[in-house]
């Protein structure tokens, strides 16, 4: 009857107490009952400071005992004198010993983080932690709780083997993240997300209309909705995914509702953003002398003062501080309400929530409104159905590209306005690009998307342990983007204003048979897992556009106003991948673990020839704890496992139609008429198939006196071959190079997982860390080639992706060694003051293209996290450290405003350039020569230590809260303290290719944001 009624459970509760009445009754004097003490108290969550209903107290010594009720209450009334001791119990949380003074007490109960019966989230199903025999990670509890934009924000420094690195500080920007270091060179590296059940490459979605970094798609799932993320690290976790699962996976499964525990939250928070630092220049007086002496050594004739006179100069002042009129303290916040509850056989979950983050930089910002619902049912006792369904809708003004580049070039003599008050319009030096302010304030570039992702299951059990499972899911996005360049500014006056409009529109669907069985004899366990799987995608996108509009007053709404269209551009994608599947677990006695698995998937991305992959895994596992002989060390060694594994993942990001032959359209004088036709883009390539990756890992688990210490140590050895690369091919076919699979590449390493509870009782503090040991190297390029260089990088066989490939300085040329040193300038006319490089070839000379080598590396030698949690009363403190150490940046920025040729704003290390009277050894002289070197002195070390989050929280205490059931205020902070060499904005950047890698080229910074929140549940 209790699953059937919701008020069941009181019902029960009291007619428990109406059973109990007699005993306690019998258990005294029936003419003087013996009371003497009364005691009342709240058993809640340690963490949420939610209540606990069923939780079992008892006085220790006694057969006294009582369960707390739907509000997690409980009372004594005992024939027992204060003081006495308190055992709490309840499933999933570790049992605590209290002693009991009297009065009311409150009891927090926390959470075993790493019970070996807890459950991880793994491909297709779930397992016990102590059944596991792969390398799975997960993430939960106050890491989850981060103020974070989207839901791969939170992995940073959360897990071992991950990389996460900020592509953009714009609100709603996106990360890149490497599991276990990237091993494609022209596919995709990202991981592939499961969001409750669906698959989901995170890569651009938009029509590319606007200007600048897209927003992230992930930023249209509700942080707040995550209840977990599970990633999947090594080939026996992701195997089961196949051709998707060579980068890693990452599970995300969000919240569910609880039976018999109703429950309405809200969540609101208020922050305050701040740019971590600003990149120190030239003012205004000590750039014009800088222009003049630029002047003076292109055309001594004209004297020392050609730009400005010294008693111009002196009345300048510090000029235009450009960063200062872009940046500004920006707030943002976030509303979350949630309402939850449900029966034994019904759940639900509903959450509304609202994000609004200004960005650093005016004008820019980012919305989401996202819904969700979440309903679990079992109607009969052998069918379980579930759906789950988020809807989105986000609003971005984005950055334009080059923002932050003109923003540190823009000379300070300028200004933003002209004396009549229109915009200055730009750079009024040689250099040219727009005035920064101008295109931040009047430019229109907006990007706003709709999404609705859900998923609906139906499981029925045939019988004891078998069970069928039909999925179906559905990924719908619509993203419209517009842009408008008005003719008031640099970028628009001689088009007459320019307006763009885009729509991109995709939808996936997915369905998924699956079969399991379950079943145990004697000590052997086994769970058998088989399916076929089905997954199509279609996207479109429409662009079109006008220029030489009347007026500007309608931007972007009214393209036939512009007396000039722009070409239009229309396109269409599809891909479907289908899949079987088959996975066997094998347990002996809670000792030996086997799994073994397959996947075959079929793709319309590769050649008629290769259209089917093969990915096979399998793994074992030794529970040594588990062990007769084991047992006189259970008392220091609580869990011994040892691990190792095998198996086969694929990599299908590489586009789509990259097998076949492709046409493009293009213009030609047809006698005195321009036609439209068409020429070959590409030649097929039907062998085209598969980058395949190789991995082996081995891994040891272990807890220690009784798992106050746990440890988790990974090694691997993962290898890709059959590299989806561009090669060179004949001209005679008619085209360049051809998609083939060439080359190999190696990731190896080692991962440590430690987390320890180093105080329990009414001081609480448990400790994690992580750190990760990874080595890149490419070993094989194919078709002959040793190397090949793409830009500021080379790809070298036995040296990491992510080498930068410059020239190394070598001082200062100094008066008296022209004759001796001038050709190691690199100059046709060297003079004292200009930069020495070294001859690497030997050959007696510097020249940029022959005397280049390797300056350093993105990889970096180690990352790492750590994360500090203390409880005290109704106070919780977190703490997360983030850092990285070993890895180099391009700093691009630094490298432009190094180039003293007085066309645009300089670094203030220009104040320590060589003259005759400061001849340095290290800053080069002012001079006329806008091509910059690229060199050694460009690449800067990246490494860094960061307090990512600080969060102080208070759950206030039940007597001023009233009917509320919790009540918690906290404040927090990210990226609250960096600690770094790096001297740009900040050094958790990447610009995401897995070419260049660690490139800092006018990216978005990232902000430090305190903020101040309140969750109330009720």
């Amino acid at each position: 009857m209790q699953q059937y009624l919701p008020g069941s459970r009181l019902l029960a509760q009291l007619l428990s107490a109406l059973l109990f009445i007699p005993f306690i009754l019998s258990a005294q004097d029936p003419g003087t009952p013996l009371i003497n003490s009364r005691l009342t108290g709240i058993v809640l969550d340690a963490r949420t400071k939610e209540p606990l209903p069923g939780a079992v107290v008892n006085i220790k010594g006694t057969t006294h005992g009582v369960s707390t009720d739907a509000e997690g209450r409980f009372a004594f009334v005992t024939g027992q004198k204060f003081p006495y001791t308190l055992i709490v119990s309840y499933i999933g949380y570790r049992k605590t010993e209290i002693i009991a003074a009297g009065g009311h007490i409150e009891i927090l109960l926390e959470a075993i983080q790493s019970q070996l019966n807890d459950v991880v989230v793994v491909g297709y199903g779930v397992q016990k932690k102590s059944d596991v025999t792969g390398a799975i990670a997960s993430v939960s509890g106050p890491l989850l709780k981060q103020p974070v934009s989207s839901p791969d924000q939170a992995l940073k420094g959360a897990v071992s083997g991950v990389q996460v690195t900020q592509t953009s500080g714009q609100p709603g920007g996106g990360v890149s993240i490497r599991v276990r270091g990237g091993s494609s060179i022209q596919g995709g590296n990202e991981p592939l997300y499961v969001i409750d059940g669906f698959p989901v490459y995170n890569g651009p979605a938009g029509p590319g209309t606007i200007s600048g970094t897209p927003v992230n798609p992930l930023a249209a799932i509700n942080p707040a909705d995550i209840e977990s993320i599970d990633v999947l690290k090594d080939a026996s976790a992701t195997a089961i995914y196949g051709s998707r699962g060579a980068n890693g996976v990452v599970i995300i499964t969000t919240r569910k509702g609880k039976a018999d525990k109703n429950n309405v939250i809200y969540e609101g928070t208020y922050g305050i953003q701040s740019l971590r630092k600003k990149i120190a220049l030239l003012n205004a007086r000590d750039f014009a002398v800088l222009r003049n002496e630029v002047l003076f050594d292109t055309n001594p004739a004209k004297g020392p003062y050609q730009y400005l006179s010294q008693e111009q100069i002196s009345k300048l002042g510090a000029g235009t501080d450009w960063q200062q009129e872009a940046f500004r303290t920006a707030p943002s916040q976030n509303h979350q309400l949630s309402v939850s509850g449900g029966t034994q056989r019904t759940r639900y979950l509903l959450s509304g929530n609202y994000f609004n983050q200004q960005g650093i930089v005016r004008n820019t910002d980012f919305s989401r409104i996202a819904l969700r619902a979440n309903v679990d049912a079992q109607p009969y006792d052998r069918l379980k159905v579930s759906a789950s369904l988020s809807l989105s809708k986000s609003d971005a003004n984005v950055s334009p590209a080059g923002i932050i580049t003109a923003l540190l070039q823009m000379p300070p003599t300028a200004t933003i306005y002209e004396p009549d008050g229109k915009y200055t319009l730009r750079n009024p030096f040689e250099n040219i690009f727009a005035n920064p302010i101008a295109t931040l304030n009047e430019q229109v570039n907006r990007s706003a998307a709709n999404r609705l992702l859900g998923t609906a299951f139906a499981e029925y059990t045939l019988a004891d342990g078998l069970q069928v499972k039909v999925l179906f899911g559905a990924d719908v996005n619509n993203t419209n983007e517009k842009n408008y360049i008005p003719a008031t500014i640099y970028e628009g006056i001689q088009s007459k204003g320019i307006a763009a409009r885009g729509t991109y529109n995709a939808y996936s669907w997915l369905n998924e048979n699956t079969i399991t069985y379950n079943r145990k004899i004697n000590r052997h366990t086994f769970d058998v897992l088989g399916g076929f799987t089905q997954q199509e995608f279609k996207s479109d996108i429409v662009r079109a556009g006008a220029e030489k509009f009347v007026s500007d007053d309608l931007t972007y709404n009214n393209l036939q106003s512009g007396s000039v269209p722009v070409r239009p551009f229309a396109d269409a994608t599809a891909w479907v991948l289908h899949s079987w599947l088959a996975r066997v677990n094998y347990n002996y006695n809670n000792r030996y673990y086997f799994t073994a698995s397959i996947r075959t998937d079929g793709s319309s991305r590769f050649g008629k020839g290769n259209k089917w992959g093969y990915f096979p895994s399998a793994a074992a596992s030794w529970r040594v704890s588990n062990e007769p002989f084991f047992k006189p060390l259970s008392h220091a060694i609580s869990d011994l496992k040892l691990r190792a594994s095998f198996g086969t993942t694929g990599n299908l990001e590489i586009g789509e139609y990259q097998s076949l032959a492709t046409l493009y359209s293009l213009g030609y004088l047809f006698g005195k008429e321009v036609a439209t036709g068409f020429a070959p883009s590409r030649i097929p390539n039907e062998k085209l198939g598969w980058e395949t990756t190789y991995q082996y890992n081995v891994g040891i688990d272990a807890g220690f006196f009784h798992d106050r210490l746990s440890l988790t140590l990974e090694g691997y050895y993962k290898k890709t071959s059959n590299l989806l690369l561009n090669v060179e091919i004949p001209w005679t076919s008619g085209q360049s190079s051809s998609l083939q699979n060439f080359g190999s590449v190696l990731n190896k390493g080692i991962e440590v997982g430690i987390s320890s509870r180093n105080l329990t009782g009414a001081l609480t503090w448990n400790t994690d860390f992580n750190i990760s040991f990874n080595r890149n190297e490419v070993l094989t390029i194919g078709n002959g080639a040793s190397s090949y260089i793409s830009g500021n990088y080379i790809i070298q066989a036995g040296k990491p992706l992510g080498s930068f490939y410059g020239t190394v300085t070598d001082g200062i040329l100094q008066a008296g060694e022209t004759t001796a040193k001038g050709r190691y300038t690199g100059s046709a006319a060297p003079k004292p003051g200009d930069r020495l490089y070294k001859d690497i070839n030997g050959d007696g000379t510097f020249t940029t293209a022959a005397d280049r080598t390797i300056i350093g590396s993105a990889q970096p030698d180690f990352i790492f996290g750590l994360a500090n949690n203390f409880s005290w009363k109704g106070f919780h403190l977190s703490v997360l450290l983030q850092g990285s150490y070993g890895n180099k940046i391009l700093n691009a920025n630094r490298q432009s405003l190094e180039l003293f040729t007085g066309q645009q704003n300089a670094s203030e290390v220009a104040l320590e350039r060589w003259t005759v009277n400061n001849p340095g050894q290290q800053i080069p002289r002012a001079k006329l020569d806008p091509a910059p070197v690229f060199s050694d002195r460009f690449i800067e070390d990246g490494s860094f230590l960061r307090v990512r989050n600080v969060t102080l929280g208070y759950t206030l205490p039940r007597s001023i809260i009233g009917k509320l059931s919790a009540l918690n205020v906290y404040l927090s902070a990210q990226n609250l303290l960096t600690w770094t060499r790096y001297s740009g904005f900040d050094p958790e950047v990447t610009s995401g290719s897995n070419i260049s890698p660690g490139t800092d080229a006018g990216i978005y910074p990232v902000a430090r944001t305190v903020s101040a929140g309140v969750r109330l549940t009720f």
